[in-house]
C-alpha cells in the first residue's frame, strides 16, 4: 500500500508546476520543523556543538535545512519528470570535464559524496549527460518505500546496489565496466571504520570509497549539488583524487580516507543547511 500510495504521488508530482512543488515541499518542511520535536531538538544540539553557534542561529538553520529536505523530497517523487531537455532548468554543473576525463581511463569512476543538498539529483545530472552511475544504497526500514525510491531511481537510469545484498561483487563489477560509483560517505561505519575527528566528533568512517580506488586504480571525484538561493541546483565537480601507494596500505588508505573526510566536513560546514 505504501508503494503505490508513493508512486501516485510521484504521478501527481510529475504533472504539478514545480514552482507549486517547492512551495508545498517547503510547507512540509515547516511543519516537520514545528511538530517533530525530537528531530528537531537533536539537530539543533548538533549544530551548536559542530558549528559552535547560540541557540537562535541553530534553530534558524535547522528551520531552513527542514526546508530544503521537505523540497528534496518533492523532487524525488519529480524525478520521473526529468529528461535530456528540461534537466538544465533545474541542474547546472560545474566541470563536468573533470569527470569525462576521469571517465576516460577506464577504470571507473569513485564518486565521494554525501548527504548534502538533494543527492539524488546528483546522480540525474551525470546521467543526464549519457555518463554511467551506479550507487550502493541503504536499505530503508519499509521495502516499500526502499522498492518506490529505487523504481524512482530507475526513471534517471541509476543502478543500484542495495546494502547487505552481493553489493561488493556488484560494485566491483559496475569499477570494471567503466562506471561511476557513488559513495555517501557520511554515514557509520561500525566497528570496521576508520575513527576519523568528523565535525568535531570522533566518527567510525566508511573506507569503501579508498578501498575500491586502491583495488582498480580509479580515479576519486569529490562531487556535490547545492540549492542555490533561486532555488536551482549547482553541481560541484572536484579535482581527481588518486591513492598513493606508499607501501604501508593501512596507513595509504586511512590517509586517503581522511583526506576525503575533510573535504566533506569543509562542503558541510560551507552548507550548513
Amino acid at each position: 500500500m505504501v508503494y503505490k500510495i508513493l508512486m501516485f504521488m510521484s504521478w501527481v508530482a510529475c504533472r504539478t508546476p514545480y514552482s507549486l512543488l517547492m512551495k508545498i515541499g517547503a510547507g512540509l518542511g515547516r511543519l516537520y520543523f514545528r511538530f517533530i520535536k525530537k528531530q528537531r531538538n537533536l539537530a539543533i544540539k548538533q549544530m551548536r556543538e559542530s558549528l559552535k553557534i547560540d541557540q537562535a542561529e541553530a534553530e534558524q538553520l535547522v528551520r531552513e535545512s527542514f526546508i530544503n529536505m521537505g523540497k528534496n523530497f518533492m523532487e524525488v517523487l519529480y524525478m520521473p519528470a526529468l529528461n535530456k531537455e528540461n534537466f538544465d532548468k533545474f541542474i547546472e554543473i560545474e566541470h563536468l570535464e573533470r569527470m569525462k576525463s576521469a571517465i576516460s581511463e577506464k577504470h571507473g569512476v569513485v564518486v565521494l559524496t554525501g548527504h548534502v543538498g538533494n543527492w539524488e539529483w546528483l546522480s540525474a545530472a551525470f546521467t543526464m549527460n549519457d555518463l554511467p552511475v551506479s550507487a550502493i544504497a541503504k536499505q530503508q526500514p519499509n521495502m516499500d518505500y526502499t522498492n518506490a525510491l529505487n523504481d524512482l531511481r530507475a526513471t534517471i537510469n541509476v543502478e543500484i546496489f542495495s546494502r547487505g545484498t552481493s553489493e561488493l561483487l556488484s560494485a566491483a563489477k559496475a569499477l570494471k565496466k567503466g562506471r561511476i560509483l557513488g559513495f555517501l560517505a557520511d554515514q557509520d561505519a561500525g566497528p570496521g571504520g576508520a575513527f576519523i575527528e568528523f565535525l568535531g566528533k570522533t566518527a567510525s568512517t566508511p573506507m569503501g570509497a579508498a578501498v575500491f580506488a586502491k583495488k582498480f586504480n580509479s580515479p576519486i571525484i569529490p562531487a556535490f549539488i547545492l540549492r542555490q538561493p533561486d532555488g536551482h541546483h549547482k553541481v560541484l565537480v572536484g579535482e581527481i583524487i588518486r591513492y598513493t601507494d606508499t607501501g604501508n596500505p593501512d596507513k595509504d588508505l586511512f590517509d586517503l580516507t581522511y583526506k576525503m573526510t575533510k573535504i566533506l566536513e569543509k562542503i558541510i560546514l560551507d552548507n550548513p543547511t
